[in-house]
Parts: structure tokens; C-alpha cells; sequence
């Protein structure tokens, strides 16, 4: 059986003026034709050669001795060409450059940019890209809860959080409460593995271990405190929202930096307010 999007040995069954039908060994009636620029010299009748299968521009499914960036069911970090109308074209290696459709974009791509994309079959069975990327991850990464990591995130804006492929190939999500403002698919970040669950996906932070972090947390919430004039129109008990409007900071995280200013004497909460309280009279 002949497989788009994949690599496959197969062998001579005829030739013509403008090329070679290969087939499979044993089923000659289904044949893909190999173009004569890419016969290599001294091909004859029998002989076998890898392929990979894919559509030319007229729709015809087409042998090339060419290696692809990108085969079936696996992923790939790729440049878009150009983008048209209904969507955008990526270069991974071939004559025909591959169609990333607007509906498989996670975020909307633009001309040089580069992008994570997995390859998959379409109900027309044409091979298309997606940024779709999670059923395509691997779970089986080397990393232990407490290593640093790199990865780049594909999916935002979930109930559960951001979706990361580590290394572009493994698993990752960084817990909702754990987000930054400002990450958009395509960044590529570093981060700590918090746990590795059962099915072997990551658990992800950005953020240092909570008592390493607290002391840069404080600090940042003087800052934001000194830009105030030094007094806050909330306190320790505001909204969630409001916090990460403020300082892109968890709740939990800004409680324990003011924790933190709290014990340390440099600021003190009343009225609904926090104060530093060395601008005090």
C-alpha cells in the first residue's frame, strides 16, 4: 500500500519518457510516479530506492527522492513562505510547499516567521500542517521534576493554561495559575519541570523554586509600590485579576512577597492599603 506523507522503499515497475512508476514489491498495480529529474542514473526495472510520498500541485500523489522536514504524525519547526487568503505556506524541503490552514493556526502566522506545525492527512487526503500540536507530542521526555528546560508554546488562552512542546517535541503545560501575561504561541521560553504526572507530560514553571522566588517578588512589588508614591489602593486581599493586571504575579505569589516586605518591616497594611513605611511622616 503506497503511504502519503511518509518514506517507504519501493521498486521500478516501468519507465517512460518522464520517469519511472515505482510500486510496492508484489503489488504493481498500485504505482507512483518517481520524476525523471530525480531518477538516479543506472535505475532499471526491479530496482528498489526510498521515497517519500506526497501531492504535486495538480493533486497527484508524487515520489521524491527528497527529504521532507516534516513526515506523517510527527513535528517540525518550519518557515512560512507567504500567507494568502486562506491561509499559510510553509517551506519544509519540497517543490510544493505545505498548506497551513487559518483554522489549524493557534495564532495567526506571518511571512518569515517560524512555527512548530505537526503533519496530518485531510478529509480531501491532501497533507496539510497544523499548529495543533499536542496528540503529537511525545511523553517519554529524560526530565525529572526540578530540571531546567526549554521549549516553545503552541497553544494559549485554555481552561488548564499554556501548552509548550519542551525541546519542540515533548509534552509541557504551564498550570493557568502559573501564567504570564504576554505569551503567545511561538515564544520560546525556559523553565523549571515542577512534576512529570503519571502519563509522563510535564508540569511546568517559569518561575524560581517559591523561596528563591519570593525575595525577586518582593522586590518587584517595592517597585510597583514606589510608582504608587508609595501606597497601594489595595491590599493583601484584592482580586486575583487585579493582581495580575498590576504585577503578572499569582496571587499566591503576591501574597508571599508581601509576606516577605511584611516580616522585613518595610511595609505595613491598613485601611485597605499597603504602605511603604519609610514615606510615612
Amino acid at each position: 500500500m503506497l503511504r502519503l506523507g511518509e518514506r517507504q522503499t519501493l521498486t521500478m515497475v516501468k519507465k517512460v519518457e518522464f520517469g519511472v512508476y515505482l510500486a510496492e514489491a508484489g503489488q504493481p498495480e498500485e504505482r507512483v510516479l518517481l520524476p525523471k529529474k530525480e531518477v538516479p542514473e543506472g535505475f532499471g526495472c526491479g530496482d528498489e530506492i526510498s521515497v517519500f510520498l506526497y501531492r504535486d500541485s495538480r493533486d497527484r500523489m508524487i515520489a521524491t527522492v527528497r527529504e521532507p522536514m516534516l513526515t506523517l504524525g510527527k513535528t517540525a519547526v518550519l518557515k512560512v513562505k507567504e500567507v494568502g487568503k486562506i491561509g499559510a505556506f510553509l517551506d519544509w524541503g519540497l517543490e510544493k510547499d505545505l498548506f497551513l490552514p487559518f483554522r489549524e493556526q493557534t495564532g495567526r502566522v506571518s511571512q518569515g516567521e517560524k512555527c512548530l506545525v505537526a503533519l496530518y492527512v485531510d478529509k480531501s487526503s491532501r497533507l496539510c500542517a497544523t499548529m495543533r500540536v499536542y496528540p503529537y507530542l511525545r511523553k517519554n521526555s529524560p526530565y525529572q521534576a526540578g530540571d531546567e528546560v526549554e521549549g516553545r508554546v503552541y497553544e494559549t488562552g485554555g481552561n488548564f493554561g499554556v501548552f509548550v512542546a519542551v525541546d519542540d517535541c515533548y509534552s509541557g503545560m504551564i498550570p493557568k495559575r502559573e501564567v504570564p501575561e504576554g505569551l503567545r504561541p511561538g515564544d520560546w521560553i525556559r523553565a523549571r519541570v515542577a512534576a512529570v504526572k503519571e502519563d509522563g507530560k510535564l508540569d511546568l514553571s517559569i518561575r524560581d523554586k517559591a523561596y528563591l522566588q519570593m525575595e525577586e517578588d518582593a522586590a518587584y512589588i517595592l517597585e510597583v509600590l514606589d510608582q504608587y508614591e508609595g501606597v497601594l489602593p489595595f491590599d493583601d486581599r484584592v482580586s486575583p485579576e487585579i493582581i495580575r493586571r498590576e504585577f503578572a504575579l499569582s496571587k499566591s505569589a503576591f501574597k508571599r512577597g508581601v509576606g516577605r516586605l511584611l516580616k522585613q518591616g518595610i511595609i505595613e497594611i491598613s485601611g485597605g492599603k499597603i504602605r511603604r513605611k519609610e514615606q510615612q511622616a
